[in-house]
């Protein structure tokens, strides 16, 4: 699953490196591989993805400049994505623990991973639309799991944004989804420069530092804010359920299980950074301004059974007061390995942190029509700075895990499953690459990670990369059969906020 990076850095242990048995044996210094070994036990929260109600996959869909050389990309898989030992393992049920499972290395058949699909477009059909069904139709499918759990398929199809499209689909129990993007990256190379790894955005931590100067009102305020939010958490839980609308009614129990559509739209970053220059507020305020703003817009639209926006229909308010709409976020709370740091282990079985550690964050979302655009890019930055300001994700992580310490996968798999069931929708901002990178050599043209799985209707992921950022959203038809007039009308509101930004709206 998509994660939103949570700076929890000081908070957690790093963890362990545990030493492989076979170099052991041969009397050499043991390779580290992260938190896996031969035969080792899955974790627990791996575990809980194999569960029917929480089995999710995580999906990266890459558009290149150039054909993709399935040769070449064979021949490069082998001494990089290969030597991660997850990658080259199967999870199978270990006899000696009932219920449990544990990681066999196997020698992998680069041949069933690596997928070409011969695909053609009828008459009436264009490129973009036989790429999105083929993606929408692995949703509906699992990974056999007689191979380690994760697949390539390249495309061989020129669309309108690219010469040629890859896809790759790994099973969350492999790692989280910001590790495995970051695993991703480590294959990459800069254009420019090309033995040079990507390079990611530095993260300011003068704020941070700022943190630990704080007073006992400070800290006072983080404790209480943590109990109203773990609260909050627990009625969710229990029997806080989120206004039924056009994003969340017609689904049915199970239609979580029916695949998704996934949709993305490219739109300009420095557009981003020109919104959030002008208000002073970071990215990730400003992708969940505009998210809301284009919620809205769509929202509007539903209820006042408007099929196309006209621009004056948009003007009148036909939203229902006080709706609960809320997004469900999934925030690491450890240190990420660098890319460095995963290229190295790659390359040399060095150390580098792996594993799922996440928690759950609520985001509300107050659903409503705003004069000035830029309301709602000050709106979604007062409730992420409450949000920033409070201990929800780390609470939820060890209470989650007590549940599955104490009552197993099933129940605590159940438990993330009601979680995300009552809410309306998952959210998730990724970081990538400031430049340009090439992965084995072709050239990318844009970065779009998903997941299916969780019982929302709609998923949202923003991911940047060099200049641009794209959105991707994973929909259940079911609930939003028209998925790409929700696209419109987020790129709308965009264009909405920056034009207030420019005549002078901040």
């Amino acid at each position: 699953m998509g994660s939103v990076d949570g700076d929890f850095d000081s908070r957690l242990p790093a963890l362990k490196p545990v030493r492989t048995k076979r170099s052991a044996e041969n009397g050499r210094k043991p390779k580290v591989f992260g938190e896996v070994e031969e035969e080792e036990p899955l974790s627990p929260i791996a575990r809980i993805f194999h569960e029917p109600c929480f089995n999710i996959y995580v999906m990266a869909i890459a558009g290149c400049k150039t054909r993709i050389n399935v040769d070449v990309v064979k021949a490069n898989l082998g001494h990089t994505l290969l030597r991660h030992p997850r990658f080259s393992s199967l999870q199978v049920k270990d006899a000696k623990k009932d219920g449990g499972m544990k990681w066999f290395p196997t020698k992998v058949d680069l041949d069933k991973h690596i997928i070409t699909p011969e695909l053609h477009c009828a008459a009436d059909d264009s490129p973009d639309k036989v790429v999105e069904d083929y993606i929408s139709d692995l949703s509906k499918t699992s990974i056999d799991d007689s191979k380690p759990l994760w697949e390539l398929h390249i495309l061989n199809i020129k669309t309108s944004d690219a010469e040629d499209v890859a896809v790759f689909r790994i099973h969350h129990s492999i790692g989280d989804g910001m590790s495995l993007m970051s695993l991703v990256l480590a294959c990459t190379r800069q254009i420019s420069n090309p033995k040079a790894l990507p390079t990611l955005p530095v993260r300011n931590t003068a704020k941070n530092k700022a943190v630990k100067s704080k007073g006992i009102w400070w800290r006072i305020k983080l404790v209480w804010n943590t109990i109203i939010d773990v609260l909050m958490f627990a009625a969710t839980l229990v029997f806080l359920k989120d206004t039924v609308t056009p994003l969340s009614f017609g689904r049915k129990s199970g239609v979580e299980n029916g695949g998704k559509r996934f949709v993305y739209r490219t739109i300009s970053l420095d557009d981003v950074k020109l919104i959030k220059n002008a208000m002073n507020t970071t990215i990730n305020d400003v992708v969940m301004g505009v998210s809301l703003a284009g919620i809205s817009r769509y929202l509007n639209r539903k209820y006042g059974g408007v099929k196309e926006d006209k621009g004056a229909n948009q003007k009148k308010n036909n939203l229902p007061k006080n709706i609960r709409l809320r997004a469900a976020l999934v925030m690491n709370i450890r240190p990420l390995p660098g890319l460095h740091a995963l290229a190295e282990m790659m390359e040399k079985g060095s150390k580098a942190k792996w594993g799922n550690w996440f928690g759950c964050v609520l985001l509300p979302f107050d659903v409503v029509l705003h004069d000035d655009p830029l309301d709602y890019i000050r709106q979604t930055k007062a409730t992420i700075d409450r949000k920033k300001h409070s201990l929800e994700a780390v609470v939820t992580y060890f209470l989650l895990s007590m549940v599955l310490k104490i009552f197993g996968a099933k129940v605590a798999a159940l438990v993330y499953r009601r979680f995300f069931k009552q809410t309306t929708m998952c959210f998730s901002n990724v970081v990538g690459p400031v430049e340009e990178i090439g992965f084995y050599g072709h050239p990318i043209a844009f970065l779009a990670p998903c997941v299916y799985g969780p019982p929302n209707g709609l998923t949202m992921h923003f991911q940047s990369y060099s200049n641009a950022m794209t959105f991707a959203l994973s929909v259940d038809e079911e609930v939003i059969p028209d998925s790409h007039e929700l696209c419109d009308d987020l790129e709308e509101s965009l264009k909405l906020i920056k034009d207030a930004i420019i005549e002078g709206g901040a």
